[in-house]
């Protein structure tokens, strides 16, 4: 559980391309105590049907930064899928995912909240400090 002196760290996935949050994205959570430390992996969630990982672990007393490793392949392949099955004329046998993972790392103080939203879409992504 966060403390005051501990920061803290909320995430949601947007899909740009559709305007609706991205459901089922396995979201990876990492840590460290200083820019030389070695990254401790502290486990993960995966978005839920509003696009948002609510229960991402605890942050250690100490960090100063912060990976989030979203494993976005498996949403665009099944989303590949779909349309495919929908719409069995347009398939391309080329079609791949150009983004299979998207690694987002952000620094933090202490006491400090941070949502940090990932707009996504299958050639492009952006990310931001929200609220």
């Amino acid at each position: 559980m966060s403390s005051s002196t501990t920061p803290s760290v909320s995430t949601h996935i947007l899909d740009t391309s559709v305007g609706r949050p991205a459901e089922g994205v396995p979201v990876q959570l990492a840590a460290r105590a200083g820019r030389e430390a070695d990254w401790q992996a502290l486990g993960g969630s995966a978005t839920d049907a509003d696009g948002r990982c609510k229960d991402l672990p605890a942050l250690p007393e100490g960090t100063t930064h912060v990976r989030l490793d979203f494993a976005v392949e498996p949403y665009f392949l099944k989303k590949q899928a779909d349309a495919q099955q929908d719409a069995p004329a347009n398939r391309d046998s080329g079609a791949g995912v150009f983004f299979p993972e998207v690694a987002i790392t952000f620094a933090v103080e202490p006491g400090e909240h941070y949502h940090v939203p990932l707009l996504l879409n299958p050639f492009g992504y952006s990310v931001y400090r929200g609220s």
